[in-house]
């Protein structure tokens, strides 16, 4: 057999492995989204001016992957992953919230501001924010509303628990982490 023959079947052998190696893979990952859950309604006013600061997180939560605690234990999902950061999520779902119960157009995540056109500035300190072992979502931690003038303003502390069932699915946590967001905002708004 000549030497261009056995080079040829040889490149064809290992173009027809390499197509049937290199096949797509079909990803199984369910992408999930925080969502606001007030009502939505056309926002006609200008104030309150407030830009919402991404949340400082657990290191633990800073993760595509959702997080479950159980019997002491983190468990991270392979299949149940963010579509976007979670901090990022928080902080656009609180300014959507926000924005829903004052109909203030200005109420924005921070990175969506240019300039320092806002009044106040939300700040979010998460210390948990995952079920724990008798199927409550637990959220907690601190917010401030600090002004852009200056003055400092008092840490107000939060523990909100939403109950999910035994059975409920990663969707269902979601929806829970929607309500207990829904929740704070409710709480903040009291505030402002």
């Amino acid at each position: 057999m000549n030497k261009s023959l056995l080079t040829t079947i040889l490149f064809f052998s290992l173009l027809l492995v390499g197509c049937s190696v290199l096949q797509p893979i079909k990803d199984a990952a369910f992408y999930h989204l925080l969502e606001p859950f007030v009502p939505d309604r056309a926002l006609t006013a200008a104030t309150p001016a407030l830009a919402i600061k991404r949340p400082i997180l657990p290191s633990y939560l800073d993760r595509q992957q959702l997080v479950t605690r159980k019997e002491g234990q983190l468990m991270m999902s392979n299949l149940d992953v963010w579509a976007e950061p979670l901090d990022v999520g928080i902080s656009r779902v609180m300014a959507s919230n926000l924005s829903r119960l004052t109909d203030s157009m200005n109420i924005q995540p921070g990175a969506s501001f240019t300039s320092m056109d806002y009044t106040q500035l939300l700040e979010l300190l998460i210390t948990q924010f995952e079920p724990d072992e008798q199927n409550q979502l637990i959220f907690k931690g601190t917010w401030k509303l600090q002004p852009t003038n200056g003055k400092d303003s008092p840490t107000q502390f939060f523990n909100i628990s939403v109950p999910q069932s035994a059975a409920a699915t990663m969707k269902d946590r979601v929806t829970a982490m929607n309500v207990a967001l829904e929740q704070l905002a409710r709480e903040v708004f009291e505030k402002l």
